[in-house]
């Protein structure tokens, strides 16, 4: 029994001491200590492999998807966090069906080619579609055609990502027009469907999926998206081969919006336990992979923030939530749900940071505040050069926290090396073995470290 009372003592003094080292810490000391305790666990890169390999269809409306919130919310109840809940969120409810068939037709031969559905389209008839095909390269090449020339053909966007652009997110923007209005432009043409180039630098067999726009007051054409090597075939057979056709079968529909949850973990603020920071990124990915980079690793990710927080002892002043957003790859209903429970709440918050851009090197942070605020956040920045992390600029943050905009809440996004993002980004190519742990753990200790500085001195 003294044995034990003598163990309890010294560890009430080890704790008392690693206390007062964390007061008396310079902002450099405790930053350091985030970075070094990052890199001496593995729990988020093996929670991250777990995720993946076990819940690798999670779209929002999908069993997989609700089934994988449940799971994050018992790894959360696992670290003894202060508050641990699944928040309920309408999303809309999207079903791929059976696999989807892709084919190009010319004298009696049949080139199959890998392609899938958009989310939120629409499916063929039964038996598929089969039609020729009118090449152009983007919506604005669309001008260059009259209906005549369109009607009762299948429409090819086939605009790349531009290989030249180091930043392949601009590269991204550009192009994703045609995925996300080529369908609905098409059926004003006349066309019977839609085969769009995957955005994508990458020359590969893999398709990349995403969302288009869903025909509620407008029509709409069945549409998929064809993987950047059957693409380039496609369109250097057209060049000799005019007169070809190309088949294709869908079997995805639209059904009413249904449930789904985000998973919220809290440590609950010292001094300010009703003012909210929060982290985050979104657990639910496209069916065709697992969806690693996009965005279970921003998930794990910023989990692991409050996994450093637990370790090193920093008790944070202002309550701070990891929150699992479901259903931003669709309709975004997770980040709605939090921010209209937090407006009913009442609910003050006082910074949000998104990591959902791979968890690839991190070089920085995007913010969408007042330039006061931003020129106090890159008042921050020298803090973070020993860990080559310098980018801070304005700009966007991420499409979950979007919604606090309103709430008068600024926001951050975690910047990371963007070269092979779209590599990955809605393919069945976005896989765990494709995660590096040194770059996952220091973008988590650098979210870690920019909360510990905005909890510490506020934005005000």
């Amino acid at each position: 029994m003294k044995k034990i009372s003598l163990l309890l003592t010294g560890l009430v003094l080890i704790y008392s001491c690693n206390i007062d080292n964390l007061k008396n810490a310079s902002d450099e000391q405790l930053i350091k200590q985030i970075f070094e305790e990052a890199h001496t666990s593995s729990k988020s890169y093996n929670d991250l492999k777990y995720l993946t390999e076990n819940f690798p269809k999670r779209l929002a409306c999908y069993p997989q998807g609700i089934e994988a919130a449940k799971w994050t919310k018992e790894i959360m109840e696992d670290m003894a966090l202060d508050k641990v809940f699944l928040q309920e969120a309408h999303v809309m409810n999207w079903e791929r069906g059976n696999i989807e068939k892709g084919a190009i037709k010319l004298n009696g031969k049949t080139i199959n080619v890998n392609v899938c559905a958009l989310g939120r389209g629409i499916a063929t008839e039964v038996n598929g579609l089969e039609a020729k095909v009118i090449e152009v390269n983007g919506l604005a090449d669309l001008n260059n055609f009259s209906r005549d020339q369109i009607s009762g053909n299948i429409i090819f966007f086939n605009e790349p990502m531009n290989p030249e652009n180091k930043n392949t997110f601009q590269a991204y923007g550009k192009a994703a027009g045609q995925r996300f209005a080529g369908p609905v432009l098409a059926a004003e043409y006349g066309a019977v469907g839609v085969v769009i180039r995957s955005l994508t630098t990458a020359i590969d067999t893999f398709p990349h999926t995403g969302t288009t726009r869903k025909a509620e007051d407008n029509e709409t054409v069945p549409s998929i998206c064809i993987a950047t090597k059957h693409a380039n075939l496609l369109s250097e057979m057209l060049k000799e081969n005019p007169e070809l056709t190309f088949y294709f079968e869908t079997n995805c529909k639209n059904l009413p919006d249904t449930i789904s949850y985000n998973a919220i973990g809290e440590l609950t603020g010292t001094d300010f336990p009703d003012e909210y920071i929060v982290v985050g990124g979104h657990l639910d990915s496209w069916d065709n992979g697992p969806g690693a980079h996009d965005d279970g690793g921003g998930c794990m990710q910023s989990i692991e923030v409050l996994r450093i927080f637990q370790k090193i002892g920093y008790k944070p002043r202002h309550s701070i939530r990891a929150v699992m957003y479901m259903d931003e790859e669709i309709s975004q209903g997770g980040g709605k749900a939090y921010a209209e429970q937090a407006r009913i709440n009442n609910e003050k918050h006082i910074f949000a940071i998104e990591s959902d851009r791979g968890v690839t090197r991190p070089l920085g942070f995007s913010i969408d505040a007042s330039q006061e605020k931003i020129d106090k956040i890159v008042a921050w920045s020298k803090l973070f050069e020993p860990y080559d992390i310098d980018v801070f600029v304005k700009g966007g943050s991420g499409v979950d926290i979007d919604p606090l905009k309103d709430l008068g809440t600024p926001l951050s996004g975690l910047l990371t090396d963007p070269e092979h993002y779209f590599d990955w980004h809605h393919s069945g190519n976005d896989t765990f073995d494709h995660i590096v742990k040194e770059d996952m753990q220091n973008g988590a200790a650098a979210m870690a470290a920019l909360i510990y500085l905005v909890d510490k001195y506020g934005l005000e």
